[in-house]
């Protein structure tokens, strides 16, 4: 069965650009794309409700406004558009069937802020078992792609313009074939590089620096690099059109990852599947991303 990539929207400049993402991705994919649009009947309409319109009549013209958006720049991708009347999270975890992933917005701070990340995509993404990307307000096709000096937001002339890298987080000590295949399948389909970051941090018995004390730190930093190699290798046999470079430091992943994202079209990171007696959550790591990253992040859950 065809699977859909699905975005969720709300009417927002944050998803219309959503919206907009989701369906180049599903173009590059050769999968349909799946709006989904939900509403609660209210017995006092919000001021957002024009007058004269009841709430159904209005998020139906607010979906058909992105159907509009996306079918004018994409008119020969098919569109199959939701209208949801439910809460906001239950909707779009419920439309996840035969989805790929699932397509979140999110206000941006700034340039370099990252995201604002609200209650409904912060309850999606810590729930859901398929992959979610969040989107951040202002991102067009033109940034997926390298800039030159002078030529600030200028859009790619011609379809052989390669796209900024992949960057995946990946951490050696619980590696998971979900999210490294996430990584690489989104590199081929982008015809970009991939990028892997793999940060470590080695204590010592009295809390100072492992290299000053030691000296062992070029060792340490040896065997690293070797067990991502070895973590990669089968991977980069089946992707062979991937090109890869892997980046391994002493650090926190989150200021590596943040750091490596200045010059990606995207950054993958793993979430792992686990109920806690706080209920599910994001982890640190995916949580620090997705607040200081300013291209889209793809949260990937995993065993």
């Amino acid at each position: 069965m065809l699977r859909h990539v699905t975005a969720g929207v709300d009417g927002s400049v944050e998803s219309l650009a959503t919206a907009h993402w989701a369906a180049r991705e599903a173009v590059r994919r050769g999968a349909p794309l799946r709006l989904v649009h939900a509403w609660k009947w209210h017995p006092r309409p919000p001021a957002s409700v024009p007058m004269g319109s009841s709430e159904h009549e209005w998020a139906q013209q607010t979906l058909n406004h992105v159907v509009d958006s996306v079918r004018a720049a994409h008119p020969d991708l098919r569109i199959d558009a939701r209208l949801v009347s439910d809460s906001p999270v239950k909707a779009l975890l419920a439309s996840t069937d035969e989805t790929e992933m699932l397509v979140l917005g999110s206000r941006g701070l700034g340039a370099l802020a990252g995201f604002v990340v609200g209650s409904v995509s912060q309850r999606v993404v810590a729930r859901s078992v398929h992959p979610v990307v969040l989107v951040r307000a202002g991102k067009a096709a033109a940034d997926e792609y390298p800039t030159t000096p002078g030529e600030e937001g200028s859009s790619p002339e011609t379809d052989e313009t390669p796209y900024r890298d992949v960057v995946l987080g990946l951490d050696i000590r619980h590696p998971c074939d979900e999210l490294i295949e996430f990584a690489f399948e989104a590199a081929r389909q982008h015809g970009a590089a991939l990028r892997v970051v793999h940060a470590f941090s080695v204590p010592s018995a009295d809390g100072a620096d492992l290299h000053a004390v030691t000296g062992a730190g070029a060792e340490v930093l040896a065997a690293q690099e070797r067990a991502v190699v070895a973590t990669l290798r089968p991977w980069c046999a089946k992707y062979p059109e991937v090109a890869v470079t892997e980046t391994v430091s002493e650090g926190r992943p989150a200021g590596a990852l943040v750091h490596a994202s200045s010059e990606a079209c995207l950054v993958v990171v793993g979430r792992r599947i686990r109920e806690s007696h706080l209920g599910t959550h994001i982890g640190p790591v995916a949580h620090a991303v997705l607040h200081h990253v300013g291209c889209p992040v793809a949260v990937v859950p995993h065993a």
